[in-house]
């Protein structure tokens, strides 16, 4: 069976489209506005060109940081980096992703369109933290242009991945409108609430799959909601091979494992043969942050019990907001099958990932927050610029579809489409 190819939309850094590469898919073309996040597409990209070529010793060269980020994009073919286009999707900018999207299809048919548009705009939380409610921002309305890519390519189906709060935003009525604007495109739609450990992800993650089937195919449709991987693996399983470190310490480029892999990291191919480790950063925090997680780290280890932010000493509160986020320093627990959700917000500080460890008393490092959404050891996660690059890594990281469900739902999309 020749190989299915696929457009990914708003792709971020690549999470979802890494599942479908892993199946067998070939991508055509992401489309991402955010640079840094283009340049782990390429990165990726590099990575998969050359594992494919058996060249991965130049990928291996560029972890260890003998060369830098132009001298490992240079052994790879223009056209394969060319394929990440970094432009906004909208009416200002679509004729000339739909040029560069031609270009690169060479008359083939888009078998697929993945991808979802930022979720903010449907987020229970991101709704609760804008002024507005989000009312009036544009993202409210990103879908309209996901349609104009199924009308314009005509893919068998689509996958279309959002946060929950898409059934509940402006009381359902964005999801009742996509339903009405992709039939009038000629698909059908399902949608699948989905938890990311019941595909094998350690963490406790929901959200919405939609499926689009076009008019003149009908698809066995898999029923995602029905998967459960049989895993008894906690948390710690993700965390006990990488080396001690305390906040502000660790390293960007080539920094070896503490312990040896184990069942988890091996059949999740998070430790897939390069025995190498990067990304293992963490913040540096104040005094009275680390004073703060000493005690949510007790607590919890202690307990079980969560911090309540109103029960901290007076003097370490400084928050005016006393009567929403109680719970805003929350310790990841290593002795549960699941983190809490890794979010964009893990960018702008680490209070709600702190590390069970109290003896390295910080916030989870780049790699670990990779882990928890089951990236791959040797997936690099870019800054515009090179060298370190927390926040942009943690935003990427936290806006990404965990590689280890969108494989599953690859699989299951593939079967369907034979």
């Amino acid at each position: 069976m020749a190989k299915l190819n696929y457009i990914d939309l708003f792709s971020g850094a690549g999470g979802l489209s890494e599942g479908f590469i892993r199946t067998g898919f070939n991508p055509i073309v992401h489309v991402e506005m955010d640079e840094a996040a283009c340049y782990s597409l390429k990165t990726r990209t590099a990575y998969h060109y050359l594992k494919q070529k058996k060249r991965l010793d130049t990928y291996v060269s560029y972890l260890k940081d003998e060369i830098k980020r132009p001298d490992l994009y240079s052994q790879i073919p223009s056209e394969l980096l060319d394929s990440v286009i970094n432009l906004p999707i909208g009416a200002d900018n679509n004729d000339k992703i739909h040029r560069l999207i031609n270009n690169h299809l060479d008359d083939q048919e888009v078998d697929l369109i993945i991808g979802g548009p930022p979720c903010q705009a449907y987020s229970v939380v991101g709704r609760a933290r804008d002024e507005n409610g989000m009312k009036g921002d544009p993202r409210n309305y990103l879908y309209v242009q996901y349609a104009k890519y199924l009308e314009k390519y005509l893919p068998k189906l689509f996958v279309f991945e959002n946060v929950t709060g898409l059934k509940s935003a402006k009381g359902g009525l964005y999801l009742a409108n996509m339903e009405k604007l992709f039939f009038k495109k000629g698909y059908k739609i399902h949608v699948f609430t989905i938890e990311a450990n019941n595909f094998g992800v350690l963490q406790n993650r929901k959200r919405i799959i939609i499926v689009g089937w076009r008019d003149d195919f009908v698809p066995n449709l898999p029923d995602l909601e029905a998967i459960r991987v049989q895993d008894d693996s906690k948390v710690k399983s993700l965390f006990r091979d990488l080396p001690k470190i305390a906040a502000g310490g660790g390293k960007d480029k080539y920094l070896t494992y503490r312990g040896d892999t184990n069942p988890y990291l091996e059949k999740t191919s998070i430790r897939n043969g390069i025995n190498i480790l990067t990304q293992h950063i963490a913040r540096p925090h104040s005094e009275q942050d680390k004073k703060i997680y000493r005690i949510a780290v007790d607590k919890w280890n202690q307990k079980k019990e969560r911090l309540d932010y109103n029960d901290l000493p007076e003097r370490l509160k400084t928050h005016n907001n006393r009567t929403s986020f109680f719970d805003r320093f929350k310790v990841v627990a290593q002795d549960l099958p699941y983190s809490q959700t890794v979010v964009a917000h893990i960018s702008k500080d680490g209070h709600y990932y702190i590390h069970p460890d109290i003896g390295q008393n910080r916030s989870i490092t780049i790699r670990e927050a990779a882990r928890l959404q089951s990236f791959p050891d040797d997936y690099y996660f870019e800054g515009v610029k090179e060298g370190i690059n927390r926040t942009p890594a943690f935003r990427q990281i936290g806006n990404a579809v965990p590689p280890l469900m969108a494989q599953k739902i690859a699989s299951m999309v593939k079967d369907c489409m034979a």
